[in-house]
């Protein structure tokens, strides 16, 4: 992801999280306004990563307490990823029951800031059709001002070495008079296999990881990166162990696992979900997993955010 000259796009970063959105924008060339992230070893990593940065965290960073009136007019663009847990398949799947909803917030900050467009990212199970009702609510209120494309895309199509699926909602203003539309993105493939990706040797057996882990809400503070039995068959394959990762790779090499599987360590946690060993995450390891886990892949971000310039804001 070479870094581009700024586009002088001003950005509002929602549940900001350990930054691959905001990273993958950050690179694609877009003004940093400001981030909110409620989580403070999460706010620490974006300040640690870009001290310049605007990054409003622990009780500052909660959307729920922010007021947008006095930033309105600054802000071109906002972008954000409201918890995944009310739509994702590993958690109850609520919805709009479940209190860590934060669409509503969402929309609220782009009501009242009115950007020249947006970009929502979640779970596939916000396509559910248990969902319907609340995610046509959802879209209709959008296009009142907007109009809105729904998408889902696969992160092993942009170089990252993991099959992870997610739907992304892009709205551009009506007054605009354009629609971002995905096919180049569809279209995008440059793939690559994760054994390759962490430099292991060949042992007969490559391909896409299963997708890392996605919650820092559960009850257990765990360093596994495994979301199901299924993924930890998938992992077992690949000859990678999914569970305890080790802070670092001497760490890792120390602790060799029962059936001499390869132990992770979160450096290459990173490399899987797409971020460079340059970003460095702040906190314990199960909240910097969590972080990686929870992020959109960099890499993901960064062709979307050149595809919404060219559409949106070139064209």
């Amino acid at each position: 992801m070479p870094s581009l000259p700024s586009n002088g796009i001003r950005t509002l970063s929602l549940f900001s999280g350990g930054g691959g959105m905001d990273l993958g924008f950050d690179l694609a060339g877009y003004e940093h306004h400001s981030s909110y992230e409620i989580l403070e070893f999460a706010g620490k990593t974006l300040q640690h990563n870009r001290p310049n940065w605007v990054v409003n965290h622990s009780k500052d960073g909660d959307v729920k307490n922010a007021n947008w009136i006095p930033i309105k007019g600054e802000v071109d663009f906002i972008h954000g990823g409201p918890p995944c847990q009310p739509f994702s398949i590993a958690g109850r799947r609520s919805g709009a029951a479940d209190t860590r909803d934060m669409f509503p917030e969402f929309k609220r900050a782009v009501d009242e800031l009115t950007p020249k467009a947006f970009l929502a990212e979640n779970v596939t199970g916000f396509l559910s059709s248990k969902f319907s009702d609340y995610r046509e609510k959802l879209l209709k209120s959008f296009r009142k001002r907007y109009n809105v494309t729904v998408f889902q895309l696969s992160s092993a199509n942009f170089g990252v070495p993991q099959d992870r699926r997610r739907v992304f909602i892009v709205g551009v203003k009506k007054s605009l008079g354009k629609k971002f539309i995905p096919t180049s993105l569809e279209r995008f493939s440059t793939s690559r296999q994760v054994r390759n990706a962490l430099g292991l040797p060949d042992n007969g057996v490559d391909g896409y990881a299963p997708t890392l882990r996605c919650t820092l809400s559960g009850p257990r503070q765990t360093t596994s990166i495994a979301n199901s039995t299924a993924s930890v068959d998938r992992w077992t394959e690949l000859g990678i162990w999914p569970h305890g990762v080790s802070p670092n790779r001497k760490t890792a090499a120390s602790f060799p696992t029962k059936n001499q599987t390869y132990r992770l360590c979160v450096p290459e946690c990173q490399l899987i979900q797409g971020f460079p060993l340059s970003w460095h995450f702040v906190g314990a390891v199960y909240q910097r997993l969590g972080m990686i886990g929870n992020s959109v892949c960099p890499p993901v971000a960064y062709q979307i955010a050149k595809e919404i310039e060219n559409q949106v804001f070139n064209s």
